[in-house]
């Protein structure tokens, strides 16, 4: 473990005050550190996206003096931004192989910034009732045999698999396809929204299908059961329209700006170091979402509970 002499002595009251110029930051060698100035991050639209953001965004604030500024964007928006220089980080990133290569490898404007520690896990999901009272729908070779069960006035006749954003990262009309199942994606339209689908389906023994993932902090609460689709493996979803296989597995990951990782921002150093996990997302998570804390506020509650965690996170000084 890494010793900061200044650090280990802050107190919870101590928080706001940590900008204290007396405490100098310390370039790495070969680096001149800058003053940290402002930093763009990218808040893609799920609520454990805005945990990340609450939680770096407060330290990043109160920690090293930096003026934060917050875009709500998509996925493929925040990486253009990263681009056009109107982005400096993507705190949550799910795969997008394809905006690496674009990005990273061939325009070279972006940088990986390591792992969040978070394991994402996207999938098919049937509320714990219905699992229950028909135990073979967890076997997706079976669901064509309980399409008319979820039938919807949106389906059009055939088995309705709920989708949530419509910007988020899916494969299910083609796997839907593929799998030459009875069904047709219709989206909630956003993450609230596919919650709060979720929660009815469970309370009202209501029939439903849908995309949802981990981490999400609904999952602490209502134990949704996951439908293994057939085994992934790497490459079998390299082609959008023949995909018949699960989601990828994700370790997340972080991504930057190259320019704003070069320019010696100690802000870069503390995001490459931002690590926790699926339980600490879905504390502030849920502290943001169900008892309605503002992010500074839920993100202020995790860090006096974890400060051994985090100051492992700030840059040396």
């Amino acid at each position: 473990m890494r010793v900061r002499t200044a650090v280990a002595l802050l107190s919870v009251v101590a928080l706001a005050a940590c900008g204290d110029s007396s405490q100098a930051i310390t370039a790495p060698p070969g680096v001149e550190r800058t003053p940290c100035g402002t930093v763009t991050i990218a808040v893609n639209p799920w609520v454990g996206y805005a945990a990340n953001v609450a939680v770096v965004s407060y330290l990043l604030k109160q920690e090293l003096g930096c003026t934060v500024v917050e875009k709500d964007l998509t996925e493929d928006e925040s990486w253009a931004g990263l681009a056009s220089g109107e982005v400096d980080t993507i705190l949550e990133n799910w795969g997008h192989d394809d905006l690496k290569k674009t990005y990273i490898d061939d325009k070279k404007v972006a940088v990986e910034q390591g792992l969040t520690g978070n394991k994402g896990i996207i999938g098919w999901y049937v509320p714990p009732w219905l699992a229950k009272e028909h135990p073979d729908i967890t076997k997706w070779q079976n669901l064509n045999k309980y399409a008319d069960l979820f039938k919807t006035k949106k389906s059009k006749g055939r088995g309705q698999l709920l989708g949530g954003d419509p910007s988020f990262v899916t494969n299910d009309a083609a796997l839907i396809k593929n799998l030459k199942l009875d069904f047709t994606v219709v989206y909630a339209g956003s993450e609230d929204a596919l919650i709060a689908e979720f929660q009815r389906a469970e309370t009202e023994r209501k029939p439903l299908i849908g995309y949802f993932y981990a981490p999400q902090w609904l999952l602490s609460e209502i134990d949704l059961v996951h439908i293994p689709l057939p085994l992934y493996k790497p490459g079998c979803d390299a082609d959008p329209k023949t995909v018949a296989c699960d989601y990828q597995p994700y370790d997340l990951d972080k991504i930057a700006r190259k320019a704003f990782v070069d320019s010696g921002s100690p802000a870069a150093d503390l995001i490459k170091n931002f690590r926790w996990t699926n339980d600490d997302q879905n504390e502030v998570a849920r502290d943001i979402t169900v008892k309605k804390l503002s992010r500074d506020d839920a993100a202020k509650r995790w860090l006096d509970a974890n400060r051994a965690t985090w100051q492992e996170w700030l840059p040396e000084r």
